[in-house]
Formats: structure tokens, sequence, C-alpha cells
């Protein structure tokens, strides 16, 4: 169970992180964007994607 729990959990921090990189986009959309957010976001988004590698191994 422990290990479903925490499984659970990654989703949801997935989820939240997901979230905020979306809102973040519309806010850029709307005020336009710094280079500094854009090495922000992109860094996000690599970590992000290096995590759903992890949860998705066998």
């Amino acid at each position: 169970m422990a290990s479903s729990r925490g499984h659970q959990g990654a989703h949801g921090v997935g989820q939240a992180e997901e979230q905020l990189a979306n809102q973040a986009d519309a806010a850029a959309a709307i005020q336009g964007q710094s280079e500094t957010d854009q090495d922000v976001l992109e860094a996000a988004r690599q970590d992000q994607n290096e995590q759903e590698k992890v949860l998705d191994e066998p």
C-alpha cells in the first residue's frame, strides 16, 4: 500500500506542477515573457519530463 500512496502523491505533485506551468504560459501569453522566465519554465518542464520517465519505468 505504501508504494501506491507514494505513486498517487507523485501524480498529485505532477498535476500541480503542470497546472502551475499552464498558468505561467497563460500569463506569458497575456503579459509577454522575459528571458529569465523562459529559462525557468524550460528547466521546470525538463525536470517534470525526467520525473515522468522515472514513474513510467516498470
